[in-house]
């Protein structure tokens, strides 16, 4: 008898569901290829919204070449009888980036070295129009600069409150770096409150690690819900290339300084008449406190308004209007963005008691200048003492600072800026205004200045 083997035989039970795997399979089979696979996480959608709202900058200026300063000397060429010469110059090319924050009136927000010395500034926008823009106002000490360009159709981007960013939230740098328009790059927030790296005058720096290279200045900082947080602004790297430490100015910094430049074009800071330092270990160990954040009080100016409020030297301001303030650095962002006539609230620790103190803010007291009056030469240039607590901030450069320069005057065209300390005059050093008249009136063939600017140094002749 012949018996069949079980394991090559076929039931009608596996046929059956042989054939009920096949339908399912071709089935699902054309329902996978008919639809898609859902998308994952994007920013896209978020991107095209806030993408018309950053643009490119660029500017144009002449720059004066460099030479020996002794050619620049009127003595040194009456005496070799060196003829006249007319300085020379070379046209000069940035690129950057701005963000459009008011779509009605055109305004345009960027960094102050962005457009700085530009004697000509063209923005370009998204949809490839391409616009002369004017200054409305600038703010060295901050580098926020405002801009105006005459368009329609223009999108805004709405402010975050930056004093909610938090360190680990994702952030979205957007910008033009190295000329690439719209460029788009992702990171986190790695540090808030950054200041002391001496890249401005007054430090309040988002870090991030979202790529920020040349060109991105002035660009945006967005949240991923399109709201922007910071105006890019630095980087910290060798050979000027990104290595994921970036810095932007914090939405409500800019904000207020934007305020000020439309309605005065130009920021007016008060001040409280004092000097700081920071809470550190020690300092604290000596004043007998175990908190280490504050602003230590050094020294108090005669008639200020921090000495008509009643403060003091030694007093730990912790708080402004009921902000915690931990450092010297926070204590001056904090006063610097105030306005002359503003109150503040100062809670202090005063022989390590707690204590609550008013004080407003004060205009303040300098000595400022027609220097066209003084010399036909300087026509354009407002000059002003430099105060003790400035000269603290420039370690001791003493000279007399140009507060303003008219563009296109004399004093513009021989290559004055505003924000420039004139240390001498014709080699005579200044300590004063009052120095800068004498110094002119012994000067009949020119003027030669020794100018400090920024970091570096410079001579300007003026014929």
């Amino acid at each position: 008898m012949t018996t069949r083997n079980r394991s090559c035989g076929v039931s009608p039970k596996s046929v059956f569901f042989a054939g009920l795997l096949i339908l399912i399979t071709g089935q699902w089979s054309q329902w996978a290829e008919a639809a898609p696979p859902p998308p994952g996480p994007s920013l896209a959608p978020m991107l095209e919204k806030v993408l018309p709202s950053v643009v490119n900058i660029s500017t144009r200026s002449t720059v004066q070449m460099r030479r020996h300063p002794l050619l620049d000397d009127p003595f040194f060429r009456r005496f070799f009888d060196l003829p006249e010469q007319v300085p020379r110059g070379k046209t000069s090319q940035s690129l950057g980036s701005g963000v459009i924050i008011d779509a009605k009136q055109g305004y345009v927000l960027t960094n102050h070295h962005v457009i700085e010395d530009a004697d000509e500034i063209s923005v370009t926008l998204r949809d490839r129009r391409t616009l002369t823009a004017t200054v409305v106002g600038q703010d060295p000490e901050a580098d926020i600069a405002l801009l105006k360009i005459p368009a329609t159709e223009l999108m805004a981007i709405p402010m975050a409150d930056s004093d909610a960013l938090r360190v680990g939230d994702f952030v979205v740098a957007i910008g033009n770096p190295f000329g690439l328009s719209q460029t788009v790059t992702y990171g986190i927030v790695s540090a808030v409150g950054r200041s002391g790296l001496g890249i401005e005058g007054f430090e309040n720096f988002i870090q991030t690690d979202a790529s920020i290279n040349p060109g991105n200045s002035g660009g945006a900082l967005v949240t991923t819900q399109g709201e922007l947080v910071g105006i890019n602004t630095a980087i910290v790297g060798p050979n000027g290339g990104n290595v994921g430490i970036g810095f932007a100015i914090p939405s409500n910094m800019a904000q207020a300084v934007m305020v000020q430049l439309v309605e005065h074009g130009e920021v007016r800071r008060g001040q409280l008449g004092v000097a700081i330092q920071d809470l550190t270990p020690e300092l604290a160990a000596a004043f007998g406190l175990k908190q280490l954040g504050g602003a230590v009080i050094a020294e108090v100016i005669p008639g200020s308004a921090a000495d008509r409020a009643g403060l003091v030297a030694g007093d730990i301001v912790v708080a402004v209007n009921g902000k915690p303030i931990g450092s010297g650095s926070a204590l001056r962002n904090a006063i610097g963005l105030e306005r002359v006539g503003d109150r503040l609230k100062l809670d202090i620790i005063r022989n390590g008691e707690p204590r609550s103190v008013s004080a407003t803010i004060a205009e303040p007291q300098r000595l400022r200048t027609d220097a066209g009056s003084l010399n036909a030469r300087l026509a354009g240039a407002v000059l002003g003492d430099i105060d003790e607590l400035q000269d603290q901030r420039r370690g001791g450069s003493r000279g007399v600072e140009v507060i303003e320069v008219e563009r296109g005057s004399p004093a513009w065209r021989a290559g004055l800026r505003a924000g420039d300390v004139i240390v001498s005059i014709n080699r005579q050093a200044l300590a004063s205004v009052a120095d800068v008249s004498d110094a002119v009136r012994r000067s009949a063939n020119g003027l030669l200045l020794n100018i400090r600017r920024g970091n570096a140094a410079l001579y300007i002749a003026i014929q």
